[in-house]
């Protein structure tokens, strides 16, 4: 007697049916990644590798704190000032197994997506990009405009603090800059505390005077260069301290540095430092024999070569 056999139905594959792999099972090598699934091509710690291969270099001789290996990895701290323009971090540059560490101030110029920056007119008088679509870019104010603004203040910034540190002006030692990026000397304790802002600072009367003459210098020394800092206030001057306990006055924040002679404002910007500042420190009792105000712009507009446009202020 003959048996039938009822042919054998294929299973209806469902949509959502794990697909069955065919031939030998493969084998799952995650488990393998001793790093848990990270970027395989990152730092085995950090947050990346140094971004100095490629950067544009501050000027030379070097200090030696700079770290110049291509092993280093760099690690954000944290945040140390939030601004409309640019955001400032703590920054460390390591080499695995070594001592070879700095910290460093980095720099994040804001781009399209992001506020715009609010104080471009004025001082991007004199200020030309070769290319015309570029200039057309910027002035509209298109994506891509912003975005190349925001590369111009960060250049901007880096190619200043380059000439002055060079020229022996107290600014941040200017490391590297990479596209809105740019990375510069803390200022500040090995601890990651950094210098206060001359606004957070109660000097006595002796302190108050070192301080006003280590600020006409530092103004001198961008006067004799045609320069003014062009936002100059109390918040924008750094007090640190060594060793000795003796404060150091350091300028920061330069993007918009200006060309007192060739800006037709620059003198205006010039009056506008020279008072911000010059009323923070006879608010707090600078002796009238040890400076003025009202005699340093004169001094200063000569040094820069303006003196016969001598703003009203």
């Amino acid at each position: 007697m003959s048996q039938h056999h009822e042919p054998l139905r294929k299973r209806r594959r469902f949509d959502d049916d794990e697909p069955r792999p065919r031939g030998r099972a493969r084998i799952d090598l995650s488990a393998l990644d001793e790093r848990g699934g990270a970027d395989p091509d990152g730092p085995p710690e950090g947050d990346r590798w140094s971004t100095w291969d490629g950067a544009d270099h501050g000027p030379a001789p070097r200090p030696d704190w700079v770290v110049t290996d291509h092993a280093a990895v760099d690690t954000d701290l944290g945040a140390l000032k939030s601004g409309k323009e640019a955001d400032v971090g703590l920054l460390e540059r390591a080499v695995p197994g070594t001592d070879r560490r700095a910290l460093m101030a980095v720099k994040r110029y804001r781009t399209a997506e992001h506020r715009m920056f609010h104080r471009d007119a004025g001082y991007l008088e004199g200020r030309r990009v070769r290319r015309s679509r570029e200039t057309r870019a910027m002035a509209h104010r298109t994506a891509f405009g912003r975005d190349l603004l925001a590369g111009q203040w960060a250049g901007a910034e880096f190619a200043a603090l380059s000439r002055l540190w060079s020229d022996g002006v107290p600014v941040p030692y200017p490391v590297q800059c990479t596209g809105t990026e740019l990375l510069m000397e803390f200022v500040g304790d090995a601890d990651g505390t950094a210098a206060p802002r001359l606004a957070q600072c109660r000097p006595d009367r002796d302190e108050l005077c070192d301080l006003w003459h280590q600020l006409v210098d530092a103004l001198l020394g961008l006067a004799r260069r045609g320069l003014a800092h062009g936002d100059l206030s109390a918040y924008n001057v750094l007090v640190h301290r060594g060793p000795d306990r003796s404060p150091r006055l350091v300028l920061i924040d330069l993007p918009q540095v200006v060309d007192v002679v060739t800006n037709p404002r620059g003198p205006e910007f010039l009056a506008r430092d020279v008072a911000r500042i010059g009323e923070w420190f006879t608010a707090r009792g600078l002796p009238p024999e040890v400076g003025q105000p009202g005699t340093l712009l004169p001094e200063l507009l000569v040094a820069a070569g303006a003196a016969t446009s001598q703003p009203e202020w």
